[in-house]
């Protein structure tokens, strides 16, 4: 997400990461009965964009000493056989899931698949004997979220959800100037995301169009930043009340057509977007359109979107904190605005990740004091998502067993609550009433996060 003018040197940056945090980063169980002179057996399930620029070409060439891609699963064998070649490996392909599961054995089950489909593959990883390592979100309704903490109780595996967010050094930086007690008691937030008409748009064209296929934002998008919320207030959401409307794409559109390339509007539509032009996507999803017929440049006005572009959330905690959110995805540029009000001051922060409005090499805080100065912290940009990504995935491949000192390790639990606003938020919008976590699943929100 964010393109920064002064990045890192990859090598570098990753050996100053791991300077920084070690002795910081979670503790964790998973992958602990692992040889440590084996390499761990890896299987993906899933191989579109995320899968491969994530979970695929950097997991291979960053911990190809201690991991072996054992197997890659996809409902379109096309992109399987791509992905293979994007990731450089010689693994067998598949289309049936048990069938990879019983012939590889993996040791570790990554899922990047459909976010509805998420539960089934990771119910089913674990009864298999593989522990899981799942992208946001976990899952998109409270049944499936049910059925993923049942069957991590009953099989003894482990679910790894991957808040890369946690991980970059500016949001780790508020966590620990809250930890510090910087403004005091937090009492409310205030915490409003921008989606650009690039980024933004793009939501509308692929699958996450359809609430059946990502929950809606309220859970493929805003789980990332209910999870941050969660993690910074080491608390957990008592209730939410929500407010959404789908008021700028889908059928609010003039124009429409079926996908971008066959468009008869081309020329005067302004959400318009070449695909054609990023041969990543052409061999992820265009050569293989043929195997399932989907579409990776959808029209973002199709009049079978039913998700919202729009959407306002109060937020409730366990410890008293009151926080008000919103999505909005069509602003003219990227990025976010948040301020953490305490009994002794503010915290806040403004980040510009793309479009319009001039982007600095660093992420910069706010801490006003009250009776006292107001402080300016600079945090220098990294690239994959302001340098989260690769802390994740070295935490996870690398050194799974080392110190967690600021709690950044997300399991189960931690998805779950991530989850729950969102889906609680498309309940309070149907029902005009405010929704009560604990009524969704046998989670009971804790005030202070043990």
């Amino acid at each position: 997400m964010n393109t920064p003018q002064e990045t890192f040197n990859r090598r570098e940056f990753i050996q100053k990461s791991s300077l920084a945090t070690a002795g910081m980063l979670a503790s964790s169980t998973l992958f602990a009965n692992a040889t440590p002179s084996a390499k761990r057996k890896v299987a993906m399930v899933g191989t579109g964009h995320r899968g491969t620029s994530m979970w695929g070409i950097p997991v291979v060439k960053e911990f190809g000493d201690v991991i072996e891609f054992v197997g890659l699963c996809d409902i379109n064998p096309g992109r399987a056989e791509t992905a293979r070649k994007m990731l450089n490996v010689t693994c067998p392909l598949y289309t049936d899931f048990e069938k990879m599961m019983a012939e590889t054995k993996p040791d570790i089950l990554i899922v990047t698949t459909v976010d509805a489909t998420h539960d089934k593959f990771i119910v089913r990883g674990m009864e298999l004997g593989a522990d899981i390592v799942t992208e946001k979100p976990m899952t998109t309704d409270e049944a499936k979220c049910q059925a993923i903490l049942d069957a991590e109780k009953r099989t003894g595996k482990k679910v790894t959800v991957t808040f890369n967010y946690r991980y970059s050094p500016h949001r780790q930086k508020i966590y620990e100037l809250l930890r510090e007690g910087a403004i005091g008691t937090v009492t409310s937030v205030d915490f409003h995301w921008y989606l650009d008409v690039r980024h933004g748009a793009d939501y509308f064209r692929r699958w996450h169009r359809l609430k059946e296929n990502s929950g809606s934002l309220w859970v493929h998008k805003a789980s990332h930043h209910f999870d941050l919320l969660n993690w910074w207030l080491e608390s957990e959401p008592e209730s939410v009340f929500a407010q959404g409307s789908l008021e700028h794409y889908g059928k609010n559109g003039a124009l429409r057509g079926n996908n971008c390339r066959s468009c008869a509007h081309k020329n005067e539509c302004k959400f318009y977007w070449d695909v054609t032009k990023d041969k990543r996507l052409v061999s992820l999803y265009v050569d293989n359109e043929k195997h399932d017929g989907y579409l990776r440049d959808g029209c973002v006005f199709k009049e079978d979107i039913n998700i919202f572009d729009k959407m306002a959330a109060t937020i409730h905690y366990a410890n008293g904190v009151n926080v008000s959110y919103s999505l909005t995805t069509y602003s003219p540029y990227e990025g976010y605005r948040i301020a953490f009000n305490g009994t002794k001051g503010r915290l806040e922060a403004w980040i510009k990740e793309s479009g319009k409005m001039t982007i600095e090499p660093y992420d910069e805080l706010m801490l006003s004091k009250n009776f006292g100065d107001v402080e300016y912290i600079k945090i220098p940009q990294a690239e994959g998502h302001g340098g989260g990504d690769a802390r994740l995935r070295d935490k996870i491949f690398r050194n799974p067993n080392a110190p967690d000192t600021y709690r950044q390790s997300a399991g189960s639990r931690d998805g779950a609550m991530a989850i729950l606003v969102g889906i609680g938020a498309r309940k309070s919008i149907q029902t005009g009433q405010p929704v009560k976590i604990s009524d969704l699943t046998d989670l009971k929100p804790k005030a202070v996060k043990a």
